[in-house]
């Protein structure tokens, strides 16, 4: 059973101009410790293919947060959720520490879907209960 969607459209260009005026901390306080170190990654071989990628998990976040209903309150927080990506590629979120103790309390799972397109960034989260047999 479906319990909530989210979905986030973000403008890379609003990030870009928040990671000029603030440097590398910004990105820091959105990332958590694996998408941060694939960012700087990233960030190496293509400026834009890492402003692409953090555009992603911030959507993701932000749609995430609207599906649990919580927005940016806790247990959820920037850093305890994470967009990664599986050994094939396809995107998963990670959740840390008390938010996912309380998702997992409430036999939540979570599936999420991602793309960009030049300065646009979109998120797509569904939130479903866990069937018990």
């Amino acid at each position: 059973m479906i319990v909530g969607v989210g979905t986030d459209l973000c403008d890379t260009s609003r990030l870009a101009r928040a990671l000029a005026r603030h440097g590398d901390g910004f990105a820091g306080k959105i990332l958590g410790a694996r998408e941060y170190t694939e960012f700087v990654s990233r960030r190496t071989r293509s400026p834009e293919r890492a402003l692409r990628y953090f555009g992603t998990r911030f959507a993701a976040k932000e749609a995430f947060s609207k599906a649990i209903g919580l927005g940016m309150t806790q247990p959820m927080s920037w850093k305890a959720c994470e967009l990664l990506n599986d050994a094939q590629g396809r995107p998963y979120i990670s959740l840390n520490g008390d938010l996912a103790s309380w998702v997992e309390r409430q036999g939540w799972q979570v599936h999420v879907s991602v793309s960009d397109e030049g300065p646009h960034a979109l998120a797509f989260v569904i939130v479903e209960k866990i069937q018990t047999p």
